[in-house]
């Protein structure tokens, strides 16, 4: 694999790792806001917002844990990455309520665990 394919996977796995911490902070920020304050509701608990997060999730998950599993050959990333993606497709699948923040924040804390292992991995 070039130098620079690496590298720009190598970036993407940050960027995914970013991307999960952003998601965790918009469930956690979206819990207290709506359901302490009461404020926020029509911006944070838009559907579409958890739409375009998983199918970002789902581009570079698959972008960077896949090649990156192709690549070390260690199947461990592949799999808790596909896990909590599942995880976080199931959470848009039923819609808001605590189902869908236990299934966001676990499929989250997963997908990140697993482009922290894949980047560990790679090197």
């Amino acid at each position: 694999m070039s130098d620079a394919l690496l590298a720009l996977r190598a970036r993407l796995d940050r960027i995914g790792v970013l991307l999960s911490g952003l998601c965790l902070i918009h469930c956690v920020a979206g819990l207290f806001l709506v359901g302490m304050l009461g404020v926020g509701g029509g911006v944070l608990l838009n559907p579409d917002i958890h739409r375009w997060g998983l199918a970002f999730a789902l581009v570079i998950g698959a972008a960077t844990i896949g090649i990156g599993a192709l690549r070390h050959g260690r199947l461990l990333p592949l799999a808790i990455g596909s896990t909590g993606l599942a995880l976080m497709g199931a959470a848009v699948a039923v819609g808001h309520g605590d189902a869908e923040v236990a299934l966001t924040v676990g499929g989250v804390i997963l997908v990140a665990t697993a482009h922290v292992i894949n980047m560990r991995a790679s090197h």
